[in-house]
Order: structure tokens, then C-alpha cells, then sequence
């Protein structure tokens, strides 16, 4: 290889390497979504589980496992239901729930 492929390659790495971590911080950081949920709502949440609970539910179809297509037949169907904590539509995870509300008590609770 000669120095100008070398230094694409690496300019390419780079590249890679910056918008995967700006994708991961995205992903990461809580959204505000105090323009969808009022301090009087948000006030009637006892904790945290409880701001989960009533969150709205969202279900997404994954793949089945080999036993249940060994069980139920190959057209068998496996949904999860999880909430959407930031309202965006999407399923989200233990930590996303609890930034987002971390981030609410941080506005509402002063």
C-alpha cells in the first residue's frame, strides 16, 4: 500500500470510529420529553417503576426460537411488549427509562 491508501484507510477509520460513538451518545441520552408529560402528571408517578408501568406499551415481532418453530410449526410468531418510556415509539430499556425519568424529576421536582 502506498502513504495515499494508508492515509484514506485511516481517514476512513476515523470517520467510522466518530460517527459510531455520536450514534451511540444519541442513542444514549435521554430526550426531553417534558413537552408531552406536565409537572401535574408527572407528580403523580409514586417512583420511578411506577412512570414505567404507565408508560405507553410498544410490541415488536423477533425471531422465533428453534424450539418453539420445532413446537408450533415454521409460521409461529413471537412478540415481546416493553414500554416506550421517551415516547418514541420504541421499545426501551431499564437505563433509558430511568434517564428519562431522571431527566423529568430534574425539571419538576425543584
Amino acid at each position: 500500500m502506498n502513504f495515499l491508501s494508508l492515509l484514506l484507510l485511516g481517514a476512513s477509520l476515523t470517520l467510522l470510529s466518530l460517527s459510531l460513538s455520536a450514534e451511540s451518545t444519541k442513542k444514549s441520552a435521554a430526550r426531553d420529553i417534558s413537552h408531552l408529560i406536565s409537572k401535574e402528571e408527572f407528580l403523580t408517578y409514586q417512583d420511578v417503576a411506577d412512570f414505567i408501568e404507565q408508560s405507553p406499551k410498544v410490541m415488536i415481532i423477533v425471531p422465533a426460537s428453534a424450539e418453539d418453530i420445532e413446537k408450533y410449526g415454521p409460521q409461529v410468531a413471537k412478540s415481546l411488549t416493553g414500554s416506550d418510556c421517551d415516547r418514541d415509539g420504541e421499545m426501551d430499556d431499564n437505563p433509558r427509562c430511568n434517564a428519562v425519568f431522571f431527566k423529568l424529576w430534574m425539571k419538576y421536582a425543584k
